[in-house]
C-alpha cells in the first residue's frame, strides 16, 4: 500500500511539474498558437460528435436527403443544374485527388529546396505525407460503404468514412497556406493565400458529394480530420521554431507587398 501510494505521489507531481512546464511553454509563445490551439480543440470534438452520430445511424436520413437532392428528379443518374456543371464537377474533385496533391508537394518541396528553406521543406513532406496516410488508415478503420442510392459520376476504390479527399486537400492546402502566408508581408496578400487554401478545401469536399461517391458527414469529417491535422503539425513547428523564411518583398511604386 505505502509502494502504491509512493508511486501515486511521485506520478502526480510528474504531472504537475509537466503541467507547469507546458503553461510557461505556451505562455510564452504568440496568442496566434492559442488561437491554433482551441481550433485543434473544437475540430478534434467536431469529428468525434460526427463519428458518433455515424456510428450510430443517426445521419442516415439527412445523408441520402442531401444526396438525393443533388440529383434530378426523374432521373436520378443525372446531376442537378447545366451539363457542364458534372463536367466542373469531375475538374474540381480532381484538385483533391492523390495525383494532384503530390504534384502540389513535390512542386512545393522542390521551390523550398531551391530556395534553401530545408527545414521548412522537411515540416511540408511530413505533415502532409503523414496526414494522407492518417487519412488511409481511417477510412480502413470505419469501414462505412460508399453511397449507393444514385450512381457515380466519379470512380473510386475505397470505403467512404472520412472523405479521403476532403481530408487530403485540407492537409495539403492548408498546410501550404500556413507555409506560405507568412513569407509576405502584406496583410491581404496573406489573407488572400489562405482564403484560397480554405476555398479549395471546400470546393474539393463539397464536390464529392455531388459526385454521388460521398454523404456530407463522410466530407464534414473530412474537413475536421485535415484541419485538426494541418493545424497540429503548424503548431508543432510553432512552437518548436520559427521557420526560417525571409519575407517577400514586392515594390509597386511606394507599395510593399
Amino acid at each position: 500500500m505505502i509502494n502504491k501510494l509512493n508511486m501515486l505521489n511521485r506520478t502526480s507531481t510528474w504531472i504537475r511539474v509537466a503541467l507547469a512546464r507546458f503553461i510557461r511553454f505556451i505562455r510564452d509563445r504568440e496568442p496566434i498558437v492559442l488561437l491554433g490551439v482551441l481550433a485543434v480543440v473544437l475540430a478534434t470534438w467536431a469529428f468525434i460528435e460526427i463519428t458518433d452520430e455515424v456510428l450510430e445511424g443517426s445521419t442516415g436520413n439527412f445523408d441520402r436527403w442531401a444526396i438525393l437532392h443533388l440529383r434530378q428528379v426523374d432521373n436520378p443518374a443525372l446531376p442537378i443544374g447545366p451539363h457542364w456543371l458534372a463536367e466542373a464537377g469531375r475538374d474540381i474533385t480532381g484538385l483533391g485527388g492523390v495525383v494532384v496533391l503530390t504534384l502540389c508537394i513535390v512542386a512545393s518541396a522542390g521551390f523550398l529546396a531551391i530556395y534553401r528553406a530545408y527545414r521548412t521543406m522537411v515540416n511540408l513532406i511530413v505533415a502532409t505525407t503523414s496526414g494522407i496516410a492518417v487519412s488511409l488508415l481511417l477510412k480502413s478503420f470505419f469501414a462505412r460503404p460508399r453511397p449507393d442510392i444514385v450512381p457515380h459520376l466519379s470512380d473510386v476504390y475505397t470505403t467512404s468514412f472520412p472523405s479521403g479527399h476532403a481530408m487530403m486537400s485540407a492537409v495539403v492546402y492548408l498546410t501550404l497556406g500556413v507555409i506560405i502566408a507568412p513569407v509576405l508581408k502584406n496583410f491581404w496578400l496573406r489573407f488572400y493565400v489562405m482564403s484560397v487554401a480554405i476555398l479549395l478545401t471546400g470546393l474539393v469536399g463539397a464536390s464529392r458529394v455531388f459526385m454521388g461517391v460521398h454523404y456530407p458527414t463522410d466530407v464534414f469529417a473530412g474537413w475536421a480530420a485535415g484541419s485538426t491535422w494541418a493545424i497540429m503539425c503548424w503548431l508543432a513547428t510553432r512552437l518548436v521554431f520559427t521557420p526560417k523564411i525571409a519575407p517577400v518583398v514586392i515594390r509597386k511604386g511606394s507599395q510593399t507587398f
